[in-house]
């Protein structure tokens, strides 16, 4: 129960770190390519992985932990980065945040899955209503067709929750901050290209905020959140601690109003509600073990 509880705890200091991520971008996007953001934030937080794992003269991880971490990567450094910054192009940051609500759904179904663990028919069945609830949500914000955006969004939902699932298993094993930094040093030769070429001709005359939003994006929202993310899933379980993220979409929302001025309409927070109440039911169906008779 102490680790249980220690693992919640965690879990809802991660959330709050990830809560900022779409408002933070949202404030990047006008001054630098999507790409950009994505790949920059990767190579910075790489390099601070590079000596983090050198200065505590980490062990090189063994070739089947190098392949869970080639997972990872692809959602968790590339995936979720780079589809939530092209999509920060098109909708607020509020409305990431909605659709971002299926997010701790998502990683406990993939949780369940990896975990071989065993949902209930009534936890998928809860699950496509809250789905359906974030598609609707979608079509009526779009005029009665999805953006895009929406689609992204969708991608990296996919993206962090099995980045994030796995992540948590392999923690266990290897450590919390140990798997992001893997993670960050395996994905390193692929962002630095991608980052040289979509950097901007000249970054003195950029908004102070957009250098410490992009500085939180790298140090916070790409490294020292998993740190405490990746603890939390393995300390409390995958499926318990991704009830913390019942909190994320109100903290996006929270801080899109008070840092981007936006303004959070009626149908937004209905949808809003709804989806965490959708969530929460599904975390009370029962998910068995799959040798469990």
């Amino acid at each position: 129960m102490h680790n249980e509880n220690k693992g919640m705890a965690l879990g809802v200091l991660g959330v709050c770190a990830f809560g900022l991520t779409l408002p933070a971008t949202r404030v990047v996007v006008p001054y630098l390519d999507p790409i950009f953001i994505a790949a920059g934030r990767a190579v910075v937080a790489a390099f601070v992985a590079i000596i983090l794992l050198f200065v505590f003269k980490q062990k090189t991880p063994t070739l089947k932990q190098f392949q869970q971490i080639a997972i990872i990567a692809l959602g968790v450094v590339l995936g979720f980065p780079f589809l939530s910054s092209w999509a920060m192009q098109f909708v607020p940051a509020s409305h990431g945040g909605v659709v971002l609500g299926l997010l701790p759904l998502a990683t406990a179904a993939a949780g369940a899955v990896i975990s071989h663990e065993k949902p209930s028919a009534a936890f998928w069945l809860v699950s496509v209503v809250g789905a359906g609830l974030v598609v609707l949500y979608a079509l009526l914000q779009g005029s009665g067709s999805l953006h895009l955006a929406d689609l992204a969004l969708l991608g990296a939902i996919l993206s962090a929750a099995i980045g994030y699932a796995l992540g948590g298993k392999l923690s266990k094993d290897l450590g919390g901050w140990q798997v992001i930094c893997w993670s960050l040093v395996f994905m390193l030769p692929f962002m630095i290209w991608p980052m040289i070429a979509t950097a901007p001709e000249t970054i003195s005359d950029l908004p102070a905020s957009v250098y410490f939003s992009f500085m939180y994006l790298a140090l916070v929202s790409q490294l020292l959140a998993f740190f405490v993310w990746y603890k939390a899933l393995s300390l409390g379980g995958i499926a318990r601690v991704s009830q913390t993220q019942l909190l994320q979409p109100f903290i996006t929302l929270m801080a899109s109003v008070l840092f981007l001025g936006e303004v959070i309409d009626a149908q937004t927070m209905i949808f809003i509600v709804l989806v965490v109440c959708f969530v929460w039911l599904s975390k009370k169906m029962p998910i068995g073990n799959v040798g469990q008779s």
